[in-house]
């Protein structure tokens, strides 16, 4: 029975409480700051306190839930392109192109950019756009389309493996013609680039298997480049090159260390090189070679004449040299000849003067020696020279010929200081023709005057037909 009075006796209460919250939920007394004077002064049960607690926290809640939806959506319109209030059947994330007011919310409502935006539109009203210059950068850019276009030439640097094949022919016809300034024509259409220094070493590596006017012609070559195609960081780069090469370069040229500190001799007399450039090799240097170099160079350049003397240090070569030279010279190796009679040596001196187009003089001062001699030594001595320098191909049958036929059309004249000359002339031209020196032709040509021979005193002194 005492249970179910209290079951009883608690039923009530339960009833009377939600009662009161549905009275006070009709009445809406409950205020954002809780309770009234009247539940202040205490009117209200703990029950009743402990409901109203929970009222507020969820009313508070409620608002935090509110005030994010409202956030969230904002940033969806935002993003979608959709206005609130537009219209619920339009594709979502359709943008209204008409409409240029700016769609962020911030602003004052005004176009954007002034007016001069959006699709279609050349600009705010008032603009005058002035003509702009075509851009090279532009991916749409016609060079066809802009008049007369100018091409620059674009010369891709030469390969130190490809340089040599390129630079070889320019040197070996240079030895040919010897024009300096054709040269650097040829020099300027090649981009060398950072190799432009292996053109000297090309050029005076040939030189030294070449002969001695091409060591002339190279020499002045390096002086007249010198400070417009080369510098003379160049050029001594390229000498100090040949002189770590010179081990190999001996192979081919035995004279190659003496050759070399010549050419670097001159290039100092000519300023090609620095003053200083043998002074940056002393207690420097390992190899044999290049020691020899440099000591032949330092002794070039310590002599009484110096410098001076320098400009005929490879000799005044080939056709570079005056007439009057070269026939002082061939008659000199023709006097020796007679005097040794070394054949040998003779030719060997012949091709040191380096002038095959000049080689007729030497055949004409031969007969000219035979000529003003006494005797036959001079004629078989000549006439062996003259078959050996045949034989071997040093004197050519045009060269031979010339030389032969000037004799000729002098023959008058020398007869004047020689009476026999006719005579010794027609028996040395025989005696070549016997040894195969000279053809029947130029035999046959060479002139022969008719004796003038007298009748007896009983004819009375008439001279005989």
């Amino acid at each position: 029975m005492a249970t179910q009075v209290d079951g009883w006796s608690s039923a009530p209460q339960a009833d009377e409480a939600v009662a009161v919250d549905h009275q006070a939920e009709a009445r809406g007394t409950y205020s954002d700051d809780g309770l009234d004077e009247a539940e202040v002064n205490g009117n209200w049960t703990p029950q009743e306190k402990a409901l109203h607690e929970a009222r507020l926290k969820a009313k508070a809640k409620r608002r935090l839930r509110r005030s994010s939806s409202r956030n969230s959506q904002s940033e969806s319109i935002s993003e979608s392109g959709e206005t609130p209030g537009g219209d619920p059947h339009a594709v979502k994330g359709k943008v209204h192109n008409n409409d240029r007011k700016s769609r962020t919310g911030k602003g004052r409502g005004l176009p954007k950019k002034g007016g001069a935006g959006g699709k279609g539109v050349w600009g705010a009203p008032g603009m005058v756009y002035e003509a702009e210059e075509p851009d090279v950068l532009d991916p749409n850019y016609d060079e066809a389309a802009q008049g007369d276009t100018v091409y620059e030439t674009v010369v891709p640097e030469v390969e130190e493996k490809e340089l040599e094949k390129m630079v070889n022919p320019i040197v070996l016809e240079y030895f040919e013609h010897g024009d300096t300034k054709e040269v650097e024509a040829l020099l300027k259409e090649l981009n060398l680039g950072q190799h432009k220094y292996e053109f000297t070493s090309v050029a005076v590596s040939l030189s030294l298997e070449g002969k001695a006017s091409h060591r002339e012609l190279t020499s002045r070559l390096l002086s007249d480049l010198s400070g417009k195609m080369l510098t003379q960081e160049d050029i001594a780069h390229a000498f100090d090159k040949m002189l770590k090469e010179l081990p190999d370069l001996i192979l081919d040229t035995p004279e190659a260390p003496q050759m070399l500190g010549q050419f670097i001799a001159r290039g100092i007399a000519d300023h090609v090189l620095p003053m200083t450039f043998l002074d940056t090799y002393k207690g420097k240097v390992d190899c044999e070679h290049a020691r020899v170099a440099l000591d032949r160079a330092a002794v070039l350049l310590s002599m009484k004449k110096g410098m001076i003397g320098l400009d005929n240090v490879w000799g005044v070569g080939g056709g570079l040299r005056p007439v009057k030279h070269l026939v002082k010279k061939m008659n000199l190796l023709l006097k020796e000849y007679l005097i040794s009679g070394d054949v040998s040596e003779a030719e060997h001196c012949l091709r040191d003067l380096e002038v095959p187009h000049f080689h007729h003089e030497l055949v004409y001062e031969a007969i000219m020696m035979v000529l003003e001699s006494n005797g036959d030594t001079a004629t078989n001595m000549m006439m062996r020279l003259l078959q050996s320098f045949w034989k071997t191909g040093l004197i050519t049958v045009d060269q031979m010929n010339r030389g032969f036929q000037r004799v000729y059309d002098e023959l008058q004249e020398i007869s004047l200081d020689v009476p026999h000359a006719h005579q010794i002339m027609e028996t040395f031209v025989d005696l070549c023709y016997q040894e195969s020196v000279i053809t029947k032709q130029l035999r046959d040509a060479c002139p022969s005057r008719g004796r003038k021979r007298f009748v007896s005193e009983g004819d009375g002194g008439l001279i005989k037909n």
